[in-house]
This record gives C-alpha cells, sequence and structure tokens, in this order.
C-alpha cells in the first residue's frame, strides 16, 4: 500500500497543472488569482482522495496483468485520419511492482508539417493508472484566446483534451475500461483530425483485451 501511496502523490502533480491558473500583476486581479487557486487547491484535494478511494478497491481485487504490447500494437490503425503510419512500436516495462505495456504510433504528411502520434497504455488497472488518468477524476474546461482545454467523454468513456489554435496542435486521450490510455497528440492538424485519429482504434476491442 506504501508504493499505491507514492503513486498517489506522483499523480498530484498532474492534477495540480490541469487545475492550475496563470496569474497577472493588476491589483484587481490578485484576488481572482486567489480565489481560483483556492478553489484549483479544493479541487486536487478531492481529486487525490477520489484517487486513494480507487486505489484501494483496486487493490483488493489484487494486481492484474498488463496485456502484452503487441496486442497493443495490432490496434495501431495503418494511418491517422489519411496520415501515413512512420514508424509503430511496443515495450512492457516493470518498476516497484508495477508494470507497463505500451505502444505508439506515429504518422505524418511527406514534408512533416503535418503529425499525429497515437500512445496505448495499458497499467493493468494499478494506481499508477490513476496518477497518468488524474483528469479523469477532476472537471476542466478553460478557454482562451488561442485555445481550449477541458475534460469531456468519448462515449461512455471519460476524455481530456486541449489545443492551441495558434501553433495548431494539441492533444486527446481517453481512458478505456479504467486501465487502458489511449491519447492522440499532434501538431499541424486541426482538433477534428486529431479526434479522428483517435476514433481510428477501435476501443471496444481495446476494452475486451486481457
Amino acid at each position: 500500500m506504501r508504493t499505491n501511496r507514492n503513486w498517489l502523490w506522483a499523480g498530484l502533480l498532474p492534477v495540480m497543472l490541469l487545475v492550475g491558473c496563470g496569474g497577472s500583476k493588476e491589483e484587481e486581479e490578485e484576488k481572482e488569482k486567489k480565489d481560483e487557486e483556492s478553489v484549483s487547491a479544493l479541487g486536487a484535494v478531492g481529486a487525490l482522495k477520489e484517487m486513494a478511494n480507487q486505489a484501494e478497491e483496486l487493490s483488493k481485487k489484487g494486481p492484474v496483468a498488463t496485456v502484452d504490447f503487441r496486442s497493443l500494437k495490432e490496434l495501431l490503425p495503418a494511418d491517422a485520419d489519411g496520415l501515413a503510419r512512420k514508424e509503430a512500436t511496443g515495450e512492457k516495462n516493470g518498476a516497484a511492482g508495477f508494470t507497463v505495456s505500451t505502444a505508439t504510433g506515429k504518422y505524418g504528411n511527406d514534408d512533416g508539417s503535418e503529425t499525429i502520434e497515437l500512445s496505448l497504455i495499458d497499467g493493468g488497472g494499478s494506481a499508477m493508472m490513476m496518477g497518468l488518468a488524474a483528469w479523469s477524476m477532476i472537471e476542466v474546461d478553460k478557454e482562451t484566446e488561442n485555445g481550449y482545454e477541458k475534460t469531456t467523454k468519448m462515449g461512455d468513456n471519460k476524455a481530456y483534451e486541449k489545443y492551441d489554435n495558434a501553433n495548431k496542435d494539441g492533444e486527446i486521450a481517453v481512458l478505456v475500461n479504467k486501465r487502458f490510455i489511449v491519447s492522440a497528440k499532434g501538431r499541424g492538424v486541426s482538433m477534428d483530425k486529431i479526434k479522428a485519429a483517435l476514433e481510428d482504434v477501435d476501443l471496444d476491442k481495446l476494452a475486451d483485451l486481457k
């Protein structure tokens, strides 16, 4: 359980990064900043408690073997919404009693001006996955002149997405069956294209892997 706790504290960092807010030097905005930080802190604490509850539930079920990364690689599409696959890799790593299987596909056009990277991760439903998917336990909805960031849903799966309009880059991540994380990161492409690339992955088939 000590190891689980270490992963939970590690998971607090992405929670704080997600809910943290930028500041302003203007006096009249300082109070708003402090109020937002207070709300952010409460949100982080709530997320950490939820992570602890889920970690306890997972520990009762016992360890679950991660799937072979080759099975994950088979789910990588041949192209990402029209962008050809340039590379497909996979690996399985373990530390402190946890094992993670990962498959990654890299896609792009001929001149490299448009790229998308798809990643499929299986942590066997361990407490570590709760840290990697900390966004699945909080609510985020931000919008600026340059883009947005929010938690949402993709079908029945919890998801997180953000996009920068100026740089035309962004990402979307989905938590499947409380153990798999599927993410798509794009550069030089629209969010619609990034989402379409992720939708090329058969999430139902992924959820059934054991």
